[in-house]
């Protein structure tokens, strides 16, 4: 379905992204995350058309979407990070005016306006004006509107971001639906549940490439036998405890490697963990700080993240 290949992509003297290169089956879900600044959103551009790489082909189903821009545009949808509707017109009217830019017309775009809202369940909502609905029903019309022309290739960029749990669930399980119907997706998101939940493989970028990239099992076995020390702390003196927790921790003998700090959870990648959490509380309340929390986690996806690119998703 989708070739991408060793994708580099210059702005003056700034290499943005090293050489990207990935594949994806027909039908495929695939996840792709990074921290902020990593080159997700360059990388989308570059998928969708809108951004030319400065070397490297991308194909869609053997369709080179360089040499065949408009035609290879045609078997994408994209739902963008932000809202890109017309908040003056209503659901059903914003839906026919993205048909009839994807080039469906008459009995084939009512059919297909009406279908769509079914799927994203603003039926009974059709006629109302966007600028009157919640944050989650925008986002809902802003899948529609990618899905109408039934693409072969979804695009999805942080589509659930700042909106109701309710209206979460149903966008997350839009997306199962139409990839259970065969769509191939890529899917960009903060929240690693949910790349858990939807996506077969996915890709871990920073720094302009690649770093990790297979299925979850394959993403844990990156982990090796470290697991990841949880300690959430009360800072009841503010900064001058952070730092004499921090001094500690960084005195650590022998030095510790991974540490990540989050407000007030210190998380440790270490091979004995068990050995090393003992130390640590003993260590923490010598300093007459108390700690609320300490867990040692098993890998998951969110531990093998911050073990690669030792950074918070959410930074």
């Amino acid at each position: 379905m989708l070739n991408v290949h060793n994708i580099k992509k210059y702005y003056k003297d700034k290499q943005v992204l090293k050489g990207i290169t990935f594949h994806l089956k027909k039908g495929e879900s695939f996840g792709l995350l990074g921290p902020n600044g990593a080159g997700k959103s360059t990388l989308i551009g570059i998928l969708t058309g809108l951004i030319h790489a400065t070397s490297g082909t991308i194909t869609i189903e053997g369709i080179d979407l360089k040499k065949e821009t408009k035609k290879a545009q045609q078997m994408i949808g994209i739902v963008p990070q932000e809202i890109a509707l017309y908040l003056h017109l209503t659901a059903k009217e914003n839906l026919m005016f993205w048909g009839r830019m994807y080039g469906l017309k008459g009995k084939e775009l009512k059919s297909r306006v009406q279908e769509t809202l079914e799927l994203i369940g603003l039926k009974d909502r059709a006629n109302d004006q966007v600028k009157v609905f919640s944050g989650g029903m925008k986002r809902r019309v802003n899948i529609g509107c990618a899905i109408l022309h039934q693409p072969k290739l979804l695009i999805m960029d942080e589509p659930t971001v700042g909106i109701d749990p309710q209206s979460r669930n149903h966008i997350l399980e839009t997306v199962k639906t139409l990839n259970g119907e065969g769509m191939t997706i890529i899917y960009t998101s903060h929240y690693m549940e949910e790349v858990e939940f939807l996506c077969e493989r996915m890709a871990i970028m920073d720094h302009g490439s690649i770093i990790a990239l297979g299925d979850q099992h394959e993403l844990s076995e990156l982990v090796g036998n470290q697991r990841e020390i949880v300690l959430t702390i009360k800072y009841e003196h503010g900064q001058n405890d952070i730092d004499r927790v921090r001094q500690f921790i960084h005195e650590v003998d022998p030095p510790l490697k991974e540490i990540v700090v989050q407000g007030n959870q210190i998380k440790i990648f270490d091979q004995h963990p068990q050995q090393l959490l003992s130390h640590l509380i003993q260590g923490v309340t010598a300093l007459n700080i108390q700690i609320i929390s300490a867990e040692i986690v098993e890998p998951n996806l969110e531990n093998v993240f911050l073990y690669l690119t030792s950074k918070n998703l959410r930074d």
